[in-house]
């Protein structure tokens, strides 16, 4: 496994180790990666420059914390000089990006090394990190479950220590579910606070620009870095929670069907009030009605960007995909419009029903990771379908566009990683993180 980032970024500015050694060693582990998380490795040109980075501390100039860092970037987001395929055939012979996504120019300024694309599920439309040109992406903990998607590669990248950092995308859960299925730091902050110019989209009222991280502290510096203006920041603060108001949705909606994940999250509450914080419950009876409009607004808008090669060329298309896509091409203008001034009114309505607290708590998903290709598992002697189960609990904070973070919850079973979810009502993103390091140090 890499350092900690702290770790690493001291030896890196230290001169205990160089940026090239930094990189060549990460890019031997994304060589002997067995999660297919790594759609195309850019070793000459990163250790092209981790040796102009080398040179630069040489001469006294560090840049900050992720001075000569690799970093990993979900195959969703350009890289200039190379393609952008988004987990499909239909893209194979895409040609190399002229530029680089804002976000990416943003940690190469800061000293990042891009050294690689990592998979995605198909166009990003789908939670599971199983369905791409490339094939399945695997769990490091198990290589028979699926990642979570979309950013399945960046995720699986970061949980098996081959990259210190990540960027994905969040349309609906695509950083924080295969963050909650790896075991890893998946940050989703608000809407528009992280540009999405250079990244393919999917539905773009609700795509966000996300970080996946192996522990908070990682997360927290590559949001000071992507979001201040100096690129300046050592991550967060210290992580107290002494008079923070956290809300515990308790709706049936909100429940999870694996009684880890329940555990989990009452564990992360018993804690969180053990540092001081005000925990209480909160109820939201408007929420399902508020869910219903997702999948009209991702539909639509996933269909517009993808109706003429639908048409053209469906075959290169993943079944899957091309079966979610194909309803969409019949909606009604009205119906799509509807369900925008749903989301705004019952936006409004959901924040005042959760306006007395600053955060809310709870599980990621509703299921830790199922067995890759599995569309349903048994729950309590029923069949349940995947696909909801993964969704359900974060796409409500793509709708209301509120930051959130998905950290790893204590699991007691010994079993498979279990996310917790904080999200921000009055607290913005160094906020929830100050909360999710509270938890990630208890």
């Amino acid at each position: 496994m890499l350092p900690p980032l702290r770790e690493l970024g001291m030896a890196l500015r230290s001169r205990g180790l160089s940026a090239t050694d930094h990189v060549r060693d990460v890019l031997d582990r994304l060589g002997a990666d067995t999660t297919n998380s790594v759609v195309t490795l850019d070793a000459e040109r990163a250790l092209a420059a981790a040796a102009a980075l080398d040179d630069e501390l040489a001469r006294g100039s560090w840049r900050g914390p992720l001075h000569g860092v690799a970093v990993g970037v979900k195959d969703l987001i350009d890289v200039a000089g190379l393609p952008t395929r988004a987990g499909s055939h239909v893209l194979a012979d895409a040609p190399p990006a002229e530029a680089d996504a804002p976000v990416v120019a943003r940690l190469r300024e800061a000293g990042a090394v891009v050294v690689a694309k990592l998979h995605t599920h198909e166009f990003a439309y789908g939670p599971t990190g199983d369905v791409a040109a490339t094939g399945p992406a695997r769990n490091p903990h198990d290589p028979t479950r699926i990642t979570g998607g979309s950013s399945s590669g960046s995720a699986a990248a970061v949980a098996s220590g081959h990259v210190p950092l990540a960027l994905g995308t969040d349309t609906g859960a695509s950083v924080r579910t295969p963050a909650a299925l790896c075991g890893v730091v998946g940050l989703k902050p608000a809407y528009g606070a992280l540009s999405a110019q250079g990244c393919f989209p999917l539905s773009e009222t609700l795509d966000h620009v996300g970080v996946l991280a192996p522990d908070v502290h990682a997360a927290s510096v590559a949001w000071d870095v992507l979001s201040r203006p100096d690129g300046t920041g050592g991550g967060i603060q210290a992580p107290g929670v002494d008079g923070v108001r956290v809300g515990v949705l308790v709706d049936e909606y909100w429940r999870a069907l694996d009684p880890a994940l329940t555990a989990a999250v009452d564990a992360a509450a018993a804690r969180l009030e053990k540092g001081g914080a005000q925990v209480q419950d909160v109820r939201t009876p408007m929420i399902d009605e508020l869910a219903a409009t997702y999948p009209v607004i991702v539909g639509a808008e996933a269909y517009a960007t993808h109706a003429r090669w639908l048409q053209e060329r469906p075959q290169d298309y993943q079944e899957i995909t091309r079966e979610r896509l194909l309803p969409f091409a019949d909606l009604r203008a009205r119906a799509y419009v509807d369900a925008l001034r749903t989301r705004k009114r019952l936006t409004a309505a959901l924040r005042a029903a959760v306006d007395a607290v600053d955060v809310l708590l709870l599980p990621t998903t509703r299921l830790r990771a199922t067995p890759i290709d599995a569309e349903e598992v048994e729950v309590a002697g029923f069949p349940v379908p995947v696909r909801p189960q993964l969704l359900a609990l974060t796409l409500p904070f793509n709708l209301t566009g509120w930051p959130a973070v998905s950290v790893p919850g204590e699991v007691t079973d010994g079993g498979l990683p279990a996310g917790v979810q904080v999200v921000g009502v009055r607290l913005e993103e160094r906020g929830i993180l100050r909360v999710a390091a509270a938890l990630e140090q208890a």
